[in-house]
């Protein structure tokens, strides 16, 4: 799937669409065992093992599962951080200490979107993570991620940068969304592992 020489944005916006519809047809019961399966793989990451804190995000609709991920790394003591979206598309945190701390937030015509219901604790939080799950409907075999395109992960990444952080960027996907190589831009950064179903693939040069 090599896409040099075409203009990057149309193709990303076609990738993307043709990717999410493959997602939204996966059943209910297929996405809650790919959860848990995943949540498993993640695990035997030793960056996320041995993790202090967490940066990550609540699935929604067809995404690969993470609420059995989440609840087992709080149930480790890791501080887990949740965003929460901003007016600006920009992305504040808060801590996630169980399902009963998670609200449904209506962003307009959007999608509904399960963020910390507790202290907001500022876009900077982020800068303390270990590591950094990342959304993303697609990688590539460099690390390239397709992420959902609001741009919220830009500023996150662009925020690690200026700190001076280095947390490992992980990404869980379903299998047929690693592909051979996705349109990239000059701000993408690669990801440091996937973790999908059959297990977990690492990017050496990211």
């Amino acid at each position: 799937m090599d896409h040099v020489g075409r203009p990057a944005e149309p193709d990303k916006r076609i990738l993307r669409r043709e990717l999410l519809s493959a997602r939204n047809r996966l059943t209910a019961d297929v996405v809650r065992e790919a959860a848990t399966t995943l949540a498993g793989h993640a695990l035997e990451l030793p960056e996320l093992a041995r993790a202090r804190t967490v940066a990550a995000y609540v699935s929604v609709e067809g995404e690969p599962g993470t609420l059995p991920l989440l609840d087992e790394l709080h149930a480790r003591g890791v501080r887990v951080l949740l965003p929460a979206l901003l007016p600006d598309n920009d992305l504040d945190w808060g801590a996630y200490t169980g399902e009963g701390s998670l609200a449904r937030v209506q962003h307009g015509g959007r999608m509904a979107l399960f963020e910390p219901a507790g202290e907001r604790l500022g876009p900077d939080a982020v800068t303390s993570a270990d590591v950094v799950l990342l959304p993303g409907v697609a990688v590539d075999v460099r690390g390239m991620r397709l992420g959902r395109g609001g741009g919220s992960y830009d500023r996150v990444l662009a925020r690690l940068e200026k700190a001076g952080a280095h947390p490992a960027l992980v990404v869980l996907l379903y299998d047929s969304e690693v592909v051979e190589r996705l349109p990239a831009e000059e701000h993408d950064r690669p990801v440091h592992a996937v973790v999908t179903p059959s297990g977990v693939r690492r990017f050496p040069h990211a």
